[in-house]
């Protein structure tokens, strides 16, 4: 029987030993459900194109591209995904332009003294002339089984992070601090119960796990998969986390990208956490 669901990792911070493929500080799933192809996030650069190359992924008939939020680390690579199309287009290169989804918010410049824009390299009005867009704040049916899930509602204080160093600019100009309401996530159903696949988990992986939980009317979480954005966060926290993560009774935790490894220590105490690096294939 075919997996319900697929997920590649073409960029993260760490790699697989003896495979030689190349990591960065940014992150990149190829993902695959219902017969669809899903790119999720494109890291900081073209590692995720150059990754893919290594292992045979085709990245020209990509039916979807999911931006998880706007930081730089997720969506500077959409400049290369464009100039992978555009020189399709000039070669007659058999291709599809995918249909992009994210969040209203998600191609606002950010600030975060003193870098100028910690945000999207591309204006939303240069995004629409290359893809088709769908942005929305409520929860998008990808497929039959899989969701964007759109504005996390945030539920759990403790998740509440410190946006006074980073300021978000609005289209009138006007520069406010960045909640990161553009945060998101990927949630898939299948038989065992729902893997949640995220970028960063800005808006706390307890308030997307609760509201994928929502949306799917499934209370099974099998898996979750990417970043929990807990890199120095307060002993509280990351116990408060542990505490919500073990009630859901995993199979796995494969935390990425920006999980310190004190976090990830802490948090085997409450559930299987699992290893992840580039080329790394899990099938659900």
């Amino acid at each position: 029987m075919d997996p319900a669901l697929s997920v590649t990792v073409l960029a993260d911070n760490n790699t697989i030993t003896d495979k030689y493929f190349l990591g960065e500080p940014g992150l990149s799933f190829l993902i695959e459900a219902d017969s669809r192809k899903i790119l999720f996030d494109t890291g900081y650069s073209d590692v995720f194109i150059r990754n893919a190359e290594k292992i045979g992924a085709e990245l020209r008939d990509l039916d979807y591209l999911v931006l998880s939020h706007g930081h730089l680390d997720h969506t500077w690579g959409i400049v290369h995904l464009v100039r992978l199309l555009t020189e399709a287009e000039i070669n007659h290169i058999p291709h599809r332009v995918p249909e992009l989804i994210a969040h209203p918010c998600c191609f606002y410049p950010r600030v975060k003294p003193p870098l100028r824009n910690i945000g999207s390299l591309l204006s939303e009005d240069e995004v629409r002339r290359q893809f088709s867009v769908r942005l929305s704040a409520q929860p998008v049916w990808i497929t039959k089984n899989l969701v964007f899930l759109g504005e996390i509602p945030r539920k759990f204080t403790f998740e509440e992070g410190d946006f006074r160093t980073r300021g978000i600019v609005m289209p009138d100009g006007r520069i406010e601090p960045d909640q990161l309401q553009d945060d998101s996530a990927l949630v898939c159903r299948t038989a065992g119960g729902l893997v949640i696949i995220t970028g960063c988990s800005h808006s706390g992986i307890c308030n997307i796990t609760h509201y994928a939980r929502t949306v799917c009317g499934e209370q099974r979480v099998i898996d979750i998969i990417g970043g929990l954005h807990l890199l120095s966060p307060d002993k509280a926290r990351v116990r408060k986390t542990g505490e919500y993560v073990r009630g859901l009774h995993l199979k796995s935790l494969h935390a990425c990208h920006c999980t310190s490894l004190s976090s990830k220590i802490t948090l085997a105490n409450y559930c299987p956490i699992a290893e992840v690096g580039v080329g790394m294939k899990l099938e659900w």
